[in-house]
């Protein structure tokens, strides 16, 4: 048997050798991945369709932030809220979000979003005074403001330029006698089986776009109870019931209707009270031909050119953010005129800011300039976590009213029987002196 030839020496150092050379090079490359900085990332949750219209204006934003991601998550409309209450009452928000104005109130009173008042007053983007005053306010509790608008929404007039004039009508009324004139003569032009107005009984906000329009608030005394038996909301409401009793409108929701803007076309009806999103709706549904048979016209009030709900949304930073100061510049970078005219044109949601609004090219748009107007008069709803509860209540009792059940007295008193009820948790906590 053949002896075994031994091992080198010079080999087996070889081997060494380069065993330490390559724990030498693999130490040094991990320490250089250390010593990287690691991507920051926010955390931003939108609703609805306005996800994907902010998605394509966020590359610019990580352009200008080197080493930070913004993270969209789009969430649905109708599972919104209670994602947020969820992520509030888990501990598991977002740094960033859109809400809803009129959602404002509950998460300010569970403690959830960051004061802005510091930010907004050293910010050269976010003017306080660029802003329409009226959905500036809805982002003002207890004078803290808690959100940046970022798109508004008011609902007005679209109405049938052709029948109104076939009726002897030559401009949109301004004020509600020359409102109930023209809801006479269409009705008169139409027949029994058309309409001069749609009001759909499954919506409250027609009867609230005419509540607005009065002195007196909707709640009292600190908003702790209804105030609906005010001459001023049953003057809104009595109007509202006439336009069915004298059948100006059909006695129908709108899932009674195939198809609000056919039906619109075919002249079911010459009025309708709807929001900026139809703008785009009726320019994409209606006939070449039926183009110029429509236009939009600001809300009429009991005594001239009324005023408009302060609907939309607005950008809100968490108190749990880790991110805040980045979270912020994200803000500022949505509220740049710039920007907002980018995103008005992909989701036709209203601009909040008077600069934006003096483009050439928003400003050639026919159907915007209603909008524009009434955006100077808008009015915020009640600021209270309960609100929404409220305004179901108002579309119930309205209906009600409207099939002859209940009188307009009997409505109003209702009304505020059923307010008092869902505000009594707000007036216990007020009582004794806590924020609610």
């Amino acid at each position: 048997m053949r002896p075994k030839k031994p091992i080198s020496v010079c080999r087996s150092s070889h081997w060494r050798f380069l065993s330490i050379a390559l724990t030498l090079i693999y130490a040094l490359l991990t320490a250089c991945k250390s010593e990287q900085p690691q991507q920051q990332v926010i955390k931003f949750w939108t609703i609805g369709a306005e996800g994907d219209a902010v998605i394509k204006l966020l590359p610019e934003f990580e352009r200008q932030h080197p080493g930070v991601h913004v993270d969209v998550q789009q969430i649905p409309l109708t599972a919104a809220l209670e994602k947020l209450l969820t992520g509030v009452a888990g501990n598991a928000t977002p740094d960033i979000s859109q809400l809803g104005n009129t959602w404002l109130p509950e998460l300010v009173m569970l403690q959830a979003l960051e004061p802005l008042d510091a930010r907004i007053a050293a910010s050269n983007q976010v003017k306080r005074d660029d802003y329409f005053s009226g959905i500036w306010d809805t982002n003002v509790i207890d004078a803290q403001i808690y959100g940046v608008p970022w798109y508004v929404d008011t609902r007005l007039l679209f109405y049938r330029r052709d029948l109104l004039a076939q009726a002897g009508i030559n401009t949109p009324p301004q004020n509600w006698q020359e409102w109930r004139s023209s809801l006479i003569a269409i009705k008169a032009l139409v027949g029994p089986q058309r309409y001069s107005i749609l009001l759909p009984l499954n919506e409250f906000e027609p009867l609230l776009a005419l509540a607005i329009q009065q002195d007196e608030p909707l709640l009292r005394d600190g908003d702790r109870y209804g105030n609906f038996r005010s001459a001023g909301f049953k003057r809104a409401l009595s109007f509202y019931v006439e336009m069915f009793q004298n059948t100006w409108a059909p006695t129908m929701t709108n899932t009674q209707i195939a198809n609000v803007w056919n039906e619109f076309g075919r002249g079911f009806y010459s009025y309708y009270i709807s929001g900026p999103w139809n703008i785009g709706e009726f320019q994409r549904r209606l006939p070449p031909e039926q183009q110029k048979t429509w236009m939009t016209a600001p809300l009429p009030g009991p005594n001239g050119p009324g005023a408009g709900l302060a609907g939309g949304s607005s950008l809100v930073i968490f108190q749990n953010s880790k991110h805040k100061e980045l979270a912020w510049q994200l803000i500022e970078f949505l509220s740049d005129p710039a920007i907002q005219l980018r995103f008005h044109t992909d989701t036709g949601d209203l601009p909040p800011r008077r600069s934006t609004w003096t483009d050439p090219g928003l400003n050639s748009d026919v159907y915007a300039h209603a909008f524009r107007d009434q955006l100077e008069r808008l009015k915020p709803t009640p600021k209270v976590p309960e609100w929404e509860s409220i305004a179901q209540q108002i579309r119930l009792v309205a209906e009600r009213a409207v099939h002859g059940d209940l009188t307009i007295d009997q409505a109003a008193e209702l009304l505020d029987q059923h307010t008092d009820e869902i505000l009594e948790k707000r007036r216990w906590i007020l009582d004794r002196g806590a924020k609610p």
